[in-house]
């Protein structure tokens, strides 16, 4: 009974012994992996800033966008303006004069060297002069100032010429025909400018 007795204990000290090393193996085990968890979240906080800056950028942004597009606002309702104002003049006298074809200042017709091309070539004249005067002091309108400036060298031309009078000379009567065809067609052409200024044009 004696010697039983003392292989039973050592056997029950080393059975502490292990018990102790586990517990003390859990407790580290467990330590570290509460450090690591707290290590983790550290990590995805700082993580935020970078998404703070980019979120930011789109609402910096913002405002520069709201300025760039006031000015073609303004643009688009200058260019709408001036279209609405052109054609209601050009629709007055288009309609007394005619135009292309049914102008009397068409190449094709007998009226071209009589009073009344003259006469359509003054109106065409003055709703020139009304366009440039809707888009004075604006941007843009190329097209509709073009169209305009040589419509009034066209009317001048015919006029300096003596085209109204009937003249006799071949020479006059042919350089008549470049002002002539112009101011037939002034009326529409007038108007696709005005148009074209809706595009910037």
């Amino acid at each position: 009974m004696r010697a039983q007795a003392m292989v039973t204990r050592p056997m029950s000290e080393v059975g502490v012994d292990r018990v102790k090393r586990i517990r003390l193996w859990s407790t580290t085990c467990a330590v570290t992996a509460v450090a690591a968890l707290l290590a983790g979240c550290g990590g995805s906080g700082g993580s935020t800033a970078p998404d703070s800056t980019v979120d930011a950028t789109p609402s910096a942004g913002a405002p520069a966008g709201r300025r760039s597009a006031a000015p073609a606002s303004d643009r688009a309702a200058v260019a709408e303006k001036v279209k609405s104002a052109v054609e209601a003049q050009l629709s007055v006298d288009e309609g007394r004069f005619g135009s292309g074809g049914n102008s009397p200042c068409a190449t094709a017709s007998a009226k071209m060297f009589t009073r009344q091309c003259a006469a359509a070539a003054k109106g065409t004249d003055a709703d020139a002069s009304f366009a440039l005067a809707q888009v004075d002091g604006h941007e843009g309108f190329a097209a509709l100032r073009s169209v305009a400036r040589k419509i009034q060298n066209s009317a001048a031309a015919y006029q300096r010429l003596g085209c109204a009078a009937n003249p006799s000379k071949a020479a006059t009567r042919h350089a008549c025909l470049e002002p002539a065809a112009v101011l037939a067609q002034g009326f529409p052409d007038l108007r696709d400018g005005a148009n074209l200024g809706l595009a910037g044009k």
